[in-house]
């Protein structure tokens, strides 16, 4: 263990602390542009945590055993940045200079993957909340899986802190019941209640007991009436850090220390109202609040010499955290030399694949297949291929297939569990997902049906932009649902999720689509996938699996041609390719040359060079695309004269096969349009 630093005197903690405000406080001013209030109100609680409580090495920022910091207030960034300039993760006072300046290190809001020593990125309120949660979850779950009898080789702790905001937005409630439920006793919440938002007081709109709702979710709490007053933050965290010093029922729960704090403090005009929060405080004010506080009105971004080798002190006593750990896991790894390869290798973000090579494609002879059933056929592979592959549901487990037969399930008492129950929290579950592939260590997965994915979306776009590897499983993809009805049939899901910038949206057509696709996903690890699967049975089509294995991963191949150019092409997703290759025998009998296209992922297609679109699309204008969903997107593919089989409009409650008649998905609907829009194919 490493010692605790020393009692500071209360002079040289103040001006640390100050040192703190008054960097955000210039920082947010030279660029006419940020957040000031929380980085004033709460840098007293965030000193007191990076200095005495917070285990990490800013020379190896990636340390695996490092406790994590999540900002779930992003706007409040200032104060990160100053953080991590000051305590040595390679930020200078320069690029705190630069802050929400084109291609600084200092973005308006933290960025996972930008800024060294940046966690996750947090903006939307509440999502930071979430990912702390699945970040809580994942490293629970890891010590469990390499922590021996007498070894304890990795226990880090999630620090979170979350402001007003963050408590009123649903996804925090929705996470911190499942915290609650779960028992994650790594997880602590520094909640800084400032009591203004940025319409005025948050009586205006939010006067619950929050520390009460926590207690009811199953957290254990502490209040502290003054953020400022240090020695109550320390005994605070000292109780949240200390198990010896937890009452029996708060030990199996996550922790909250209620923070009253003072948004702008300091600031003669500004503190405690609304202005604060997001706006520079003005040449003039800025220097009233320094010399309200006691601070040099000059110059600005001032470090004094004794602070600066205080925040020194902090990185030196990271790295001699790391120290002491190596050479625990250095004994560990004399020990236990399998686990700790295994280990290497997770943490590094390395995951076998391969999964076609170890599974026999599904034969065209067999019964027609959802899906979503060969997906859970699949995943049974894919979990004994990848050990720290791990999910659930948003409660329909038995719907989406996603349960790891033999497996148990995740809970307080059975941790190291692959089957997660997340309840009815789709946008928890996202946001908990987030979190738990931002360890890098373990591949999450998340069922739903495709239509509550909006419940979802806000978690799925940072997904997509921290590239992680999440897969959500969505399932029940079109009116195929048939009798649930137009509540539950996604018409516009399908546009919405492609519109998502690196995010990968694969519809496969059947089970050895389905399968391939699978086999892309565990392999790669650069962004998030939409796994839109059906809940009608499929048939598994004739033709050669290595056609298959090639074509999806690259989004759009040609399925079946014919002998000669084709003067139609017919292109499909998901389970309307089945129905395309009805339409292409009828008119091939007709004496018609047609082609037709599987598109399983056309966010996978379009990266793909021009050429190689061009070429399986062909050259012919008459082009016919069909999907169960809204139209918006077919038009890239088939041009002018094309035509778009879709629903532009909402489904209806009926079994799937009248549907599929009533809105046009049958050969003869589909013949019958092209009669009307093509006639110089003189179709009889």
């Amino acid at each position: 263990m490493v010692p605790s630093p020393p009692p500071l005197s209360p002079d040289l903690e103040l001006k640390a602390i100050n040192t703190l405000r008054m960097l955000a406080v210039d920082i947010v001013q030279k660029a006419n542009s940020g957040h000031p209030g929380t980085p004033m109100g709460f840098a007293a609680p965030a000193f007191v945590l990076w200095r005495e409580y917070l285990r990490a090495n800013p020379g190896n920022p990636d340390w695996p055993n490092r406790d994590r910091f999540v900002l779930s207030g992003g706007h409040a960034s200032a104060l990160l940045y100053s953080l991590l300039c000051l305590t040595g993760y390679g930020l200078t006072i320069d690029d705190l200079k630069a802050f929400r300046q084109w291609g600084s290190k200092t973005p308006g809001h933290p960025e996972y993957r930008h800024t060294v020593g940046v966690e996750t990125t947090t903006g939307p309120l509440g999502q930071g909340f979430g990912n702390a949660v699945g970040m809580a979850l994942a490293l629970r779950y890891l010590g469990v899986k390499f922590n021996r009898p007498g070894v304890t080789v990795f226990s880090p702790r999630v620090f979170v802190t979350a402001g007003d905001g963050d408590m009123m937005e649903g996804v925090s409630n929705e996470a911190a019941s499942f915290a609650g439920h779960q028992g994650l006793s790594n997880l602590i919440c520094l909640y800084d209640r400032n009591h203004i938002s940025i319409d005025g007081s948050t009586d205006l709109a939010f006067t619950e007991d929050t520390p009460a709702r926590f207690r009811a979710l199953g957290w254990a709490v502490r209040e502290v009436s003054d953020g400022n007053d240090t020695k109550q933050v320390r005994q605070a965290l000292d109780w949240a850090t200390d198990p010896a010093l937890q009452l029996p029922q708060e030990k199996d729960a996550p922790k909250m220390i209620a923070i009253r704090t003072h948004i702008g403090f300091g600031s003669p005009a500004f503190q405690d109202t609304a202005h604060v929060h997001g706006s520079p405080l003005g040449a003039e004010e800025v220097l009233r609040t320094k010399e309200h506080l006691g601070w040099p009105t000059s110059p600005d971004f001032l470090v004094p010499d004794e602070v600066r080798n205080l925040f020194a002190e902090v990185s030196a006593r990271g790295s001699e955290q790391e120290k002491k750990w190596q050479e625990l896991f250095s004994r560990y790894r004399v020990s236990h030399p399998e686990d700790a390869a295994t280990f290497d290798a997770v943490m590094k973000g390395i995951h076998p694949s391969g999964l076609s090579a170890r599974l026999a494609p599904f034969s065209p002879s067999e019964k027609p297949m959802a899906t979503r059933q060969a997906f859970g056929t699949v995943l049974q592979e894919a979990a004994k291929m990848q050990p720290f592959l791990w999910g659930g549901s948003a409660d329909l487990a038995p719907s989406n297939n996603t349960l790891i037969k033999g497996e148990p399930d995740c809970q307080l008492r059975s941790p190291g569990g692959r089957n997660l129950h997340f309840g009815v929290r789709e946008h928890a579950m996202g946001s908990i997902m987030n979190g738990m592939a931002l360890t890098r260590a373990v591949r999450p997965y998340g069922g739903t049906f495709l239509v509550f994915s909006d419940y979802m979306k806000g978690a799925m776009r940072l997904s997509a932009l921290m590239g992680l590897p999440v897969l959500y499983v969505l399932t029940h993809d079109s009116i195929g649902l048939g009798e649930d009805g137009p509540t539950h049939q996604p018409v516009e899901h399908l546009n919405a999720l492609r519109a998502l910038p690196a995010m990968a949206v694969i519809r496969p057509a059947d089970a050895n689509e389905t399968l391939t696709a699978m086999d892309w996903i565990t392999a790669q690890d650069e962004m998030p996938v939409a796994f839109v699967l059906s809940r009608q049975s499929l048939p598994i089509l004739d033709v050669p699996f290595d056609l298959i294995r090639t074509g999806v991963p690259r989004g759009g191949y040609v399925l079946r041609d014919s002998p000669t150019p084709p003067r139609v092409t017919l292109i499909g997703t998901g389970s309307e390719v089945s129905l395309l290759w009805k339409v292409q025998e009828a008119l091939t009998a007709r004496g018609i040359s047609t082609r037709l296209v599987s598109l399983p992922s056309t966010t996978l297609f379009d990266r793909q060079p021009a050429d190689y679109r061009k070429s399986v699309l062909g050259e012919t204008p008459l082009r016919l695309f069909a999907e169960a969903g809204s139209t918006l997107g077919a038009w890239k593919y088939i041009g002018d004269r094309g035509i778009a089989v879709g629903l532009d409009h909402f489904g209806a409650s009926a079994p799937y096969g009248r549907l599929m008649e009533e809105f046009g998905f049958t050969p003869e609907k589909i013949m019958d349009r092209m009669r009307t829009e093509w006639p110089e194919l003189a179709l009889a």
